[in-house]
């Protein structure tokens, strides 16, 4: 089955009334994009590692028409504007310079705002009919994903640490809402969009019109419990907001790279990362402007996770077998006009998703199994968790009453979406835990904690989610290690017990 969903990634958010169909294309934050002539590109100049730009680099990005915005000597990452179409080719011939590329398609000002969906706002008159038990948040039991991975009984031990921060690199994160703000760190949130770090206080959090993406991600993972809405994973750890995209909708390279420094240079425990880096879905290191992008972000995750951060992404709501021998990528560059082009996943990356180190996550639904939209591989997918599914195909159990995952939303509200960028949450979620219960574990630890504690889950085979008789995807591997859900399904009870 290929999956109809609209093919931006990030979280599928369902409109009242409508079917799951509608795509949430993380949307962004230009804000000082204006910096910038109305022909100016973003470009990365990727140079010696622990070094920043020698003299010779610096004149060569002068001479190319550049101007440099910053430079990440942790890891030899420039970020440059320049309105010259053969700036990066002309920097890839100076000594010095290992790569370079242009991280957009579109200039810098000309973004232009996206039709993104909505996520399924929980009513008050839903609200008001759920009646929870004893030690409960108030809408705890509309949570069907908190037993699935045994995070109810886990929190009868810990709510993990406030020593641990796990990062929400994202579109913002509402620091306000009630059930986020007990637990926000301040210090390790920043505004990253425009590659360089924006700590003005609040620069953190989405505008009035940017997507609830971020802030629902923050809720799955340590929404407080405190008798107000709902419970996150690990509702007793820190959660910070690190914003990486564009009002209008673009998660582009300079902005994921200063999110994983700042990460990095802030403390940060785990980070989610509930999105792909724009405007290729795949980057193809055959490409000298795409492998410049793949290069900075490695540097940048890999440093993340030296400094101590275990990096989870989200697999991504394709439907692809991101083991296959090809894979047809119909939405990139999705900057501009789009054709579709035939890759090899194994020369071409989903960043951060297959980035060496990161915890890549696939998403089940209510009944247990691979969400119908869930990407997938055997070789890729690390571990499965809780992502949501159209009650079509994945209905839960009453008291709960929606197949999707319950989240916080901007404004004090609460909601529901579903995709593989909920998935991740629950994933970082548990890697909080464990770090909670290990607080001197380093990431290679909390990983390999996280896959050995995870609950083996066997190949749904065959895998017809729909019932049509033909199967929808192919799952490869055996019990313990399989393309559905890697390790197994992640654990929150083994985390805080073993």
């Amino acid at each position: 089955m290929t999956a109809h969903f609209p093919r931006s990634r990030r979280a599928l958010a369902v409109p009242a009334g409508m079917a799951m169909a509608t795509a949430l294309a993380l949307l962004p934050n230009v804000s000082s994009a204006a910096e910038a002539d109305a022909t100016s590109l973003s470009y990365v100049v990727n140079v010696q590692h622990g070094h920043g730009p020698s003299p010779r680099v610096e004149r060569a990005i002068a001479e190319a028409g550049g101007t440099m915005v910053t430079s990440y000597d942790q890891i030899g990452v420039i970020v440059v504007h320049s309105a010259n179409p053969d700036f990066a080719k002309t920097l890839r011939t100076v000594p010095g310079v290992a790569s370079a590329g242009n991280t957009r398609n579109a200039p810098l000002p000309a973004q232009s705002t996206t039709d993104v969906g909505t996520p399924k706002v929980l009513g008050a008159v839903e609200a008001a009919a759920v009646e929870a038990a004893e030690g409960q948040d108030p809408l705890q039991p509309l949570q069907w994903d908190l037993p699935a991975i045994k995070a109810d009984k886990a929190h009868e031990e810990s709510l993990g640490s406030r020593d641990v921060t796990v990062a929400v690199i994202d579109t913002g994160v509402d620091d306000t809402h009630p059930d986020l703000a007990p637990n926000f760190d301040r210090d390790a949130s920043v505004n990253c969009v425009t590659g360089k770090p924006n700590t003005a206080d609040g620069a953190w959090r989405p505008g009035p019109t940017e997507s609830a993406h971020g802030t629902h991600v923050a809720g799955e993972i340590a929404a407080a419990k405190n008798g107000v809405g709902m419970t996150g994973v690990a509702p007793g750890v820190k959660v910070s907001g690190i914003k990486v995209s564009t009002t209008a909708g673009y998660f582009y390279t300079e902005a994921v790279v200063c999110g994983f420094v700042w990460a990095a240079e802030h403390g940060v425990d785990v980070t989610n990362n509930s999105y792909y880096t724009d405007p290729w879905y795949f980057n193809c290191k055959n490409d000298p402007d795409q492998r410049a992008l793949v290069d900075a972000i490695t540097r940048a995750s890999r440093y993340a996770e030296k400094k101590g951060a275990v990096n989870v992404a989200a697999a991504g709501n394709e439907n692809y077998d991101l083991a296959a021998d090809e894979i047809t990528d119909p939405v990139s560059p999705n900057d501009v006009t789009p054709s579709d082009r035939v890759i090899d996943p194994s020369k071409c990356l989903d960043v951060p998703t297959q980035l060496p180190g990161v915890v890549t996550v696939a998403a089940t639904g209510a009944k247990g199994i691979k969400s119908s939209f869930s990407n997938h591989g055997l070789g890729v997918i690390d571990i499965a968790a809780p992502g949501g599914d159209s009650t079509r195909f994945q209905t839960p159990a009453p008291p709960a009453t929606s197949g999707l995952i319950l989240g916080t939303l901007p404004g004090g509200r609460w909601g529901y979406m579903a995709g593989t960028s909920m998935a991740s949450p629950h994933v970082a979620g548990v890697a909080a835990l464990i770090k909670s219960t290990h607080p001197k574990a380093p990431p290679a630890l909390v990983k390999a904690l996280l896959y050995a504690e995870a609950d083996a889950t066997p190949c749904t085979d065959p895998y017809d989610i729909d019932g049509d008789g033909k199967v929808d995807a192919v799952c490869e591997g055996s019990k313990n290690l399989n393309g559905f859900y890697g390790w197994g399904t992640a654990d929150a009870l083994d985390a805080v017990t073993k």
